[in-house]
């Protein structure tokens, strides 16, 4: 059946132009996303090949500049090693849910190795970050009775999205405002049970969460907190815990929540936490119990990274050079970047339609990949480029991404500051 032969609708409704005036609509505003084709070279990162700079010796090369592989471990020779001997031994899928023939012991291995990390009884795995957040949330706040949750204004969609599939009732706090969420639970019943969700670093601004004077509020209200750490685990805390340990506070939260795909450079997501409270969501949310669990490759790579990063430093002070080296370069030509202490680099734009074409010469000209970031993902008037330095980018992919910044700035119509 063909486009055409289902486009009648009730009422004369052309199904077809719907979609065609949605995606119009979302062109007209320049927010229209294009997806780059690339490939990462094994032992190469952070070059790739892009099929849409082909020519007639193949694919162009990019250097990637807005990876959430933030330290590179998707390529060490490690994780990769562990991931094929594991493909070797154990074959390509998990061979169904956890629940039916699902449950390997790399599963196993890999959540006694988080709840570690986190310092907690117990760690469940699940196959994103996202369905870990929306899971964890809506079976919480589904299951305490009468529970109210307080979320940061800036908390991401899977946990907006959680906290509305659990029906309870919900209150924003101003991001970050700690006096905020005090007011608000002030104003509940005190016998009221609460749940804090909240992230430690958000990651289109790349600022930190207050997470002690979080705990200390909720502390004083009797609720439950709960932490996204999927932009720091890796990267924050001597052993890669997160900012929470780096902080001493992990110990405070009910709920560290995390990511094996960012700077574990693999796949999937996982909550840790009593092992009461684990083993309750592993028992009643939906989207674990009928998810095929991890293919035990993904589960031997992240174990591996994450052994890895608990003893090696080398690749968090690198990269805490080059996010330095970066931001100071950015100053010295005047190019706007929100200011921050995390490996995040918002470059400013404010301008849809011109931060889509800065990104585009930049590939174009440069064979530089930095997608622009547009709304809903941040807010009308604050659309940038998301620049995250790794420990790989050399000193001269520094220069040459300065140089191409410098040389569009003017180009498109924006100024460089003073």
């Amino acid at each position: 059946m063909t486009a055409s032969q289902t486009s009648a609708g009730p009422a004369g409704l052309d199904y077809q132009r719907v979609f065609e005036d949605a995606v119009a609509g979302l062109k007209a505003e320049g927010r229209y996303r294009v997806f780059a084709e690339l490939q990462r070279r094994a032992g190469a990162f952070p070059k790739a090949d892009h099929y849409g700079l082909a020519g007639d010796n193949g694919p162009g090369e990019v250097t990637v500049w807005c990876s959430n592989d933030y330290l590179g471990m998707g390529q060490h020779p490690d994780v990769l090693a562990a991931m094929k001997a594991a493909i070797d031994k154990c074959g390509a899928g998990a061979g169904g849910t956890r629940n039916i023939s699902g449950t390997n012991h790399l599963h196993v291995l890999l959540e006694d190795e988080l709840a570690a990390l986190h310092g907690k009884e117990a760690a469940l795995l699940f196959t994103s970050g996202y369905i870990s957040n929306e899971a964890t949330l809506s079976t919480i706040a589904k299951l305490v009775p009468d529970c109210v949750v307080l979320s940061d204004q800036l908390n991401h969609a899977s946990m907006i999205a959680g906290i509305r599939n659990s029906g309870a009732e919900k209150h924003v706090f101003r991001h970050n405002d700690v006096e905020h969420l005090d007011q608000l639970m002030g104003r509940l019943p005190k016998d009221r049970p609460k749940l804090v969700a909240f992230e430690s670093v958000y990651s289109m601004d790349g600022d930190f969460a207050p997470i002690a004077e979080i705990c200390d509020v909720a502390d004083r209200h009797g609720a439950m907190t709960y932490l996204d750490e999927v932009h720091a685990v890796g990267l924050y805390g001597p052993h890669g815990g997160g900012v929470a340990e780096r902080d001493g506070v992990m110990h405070r939260l009910t709920v560290i929540e995390g990511t094996l795909a960012k700077a574990y450079g693999v796949m999937g997501g996982y909550i840790t936490g009593s092992a009461a409270l684990c083993d309750t969501v592993r028992s009643f949310a939906a989207s674990f119990i009928f998810t095929t669990a991890l293919p035990p490759s993904l589960a031997a790579g992240a174990l591996t990274s994450i052994r890895h990063l608990k003893t090696s430093s080398l690749e968090r002070d690198r990269q805490k050079e080059q996010v330095a080296k970066v931001r100071a370069r950015l100053d010295a030509v005047g190019i706007p970047h929100l200011p921050n202490e995390s490996h995040i680099v918002p470059v400013m734009v404010g301008d849809p339609v011109r931060c889509k074409r800065i990104s585009d010469r930049l590939l174009e000209q440069y064979n530089i990949y930095v997608q622009p970031i547009n709304y809903p993902t941040v807010p009308r008037g604050t659309e940038r480029l998301r620049v995250t330095p790794s420990p790989l980018h050399t000193d001269a992919d520094i220069d040459h991404l300065i140089g191409a910044l410098a040389s569009i700035w003017a180009a498109v119509g924006l100024r460089q500051a003073a």
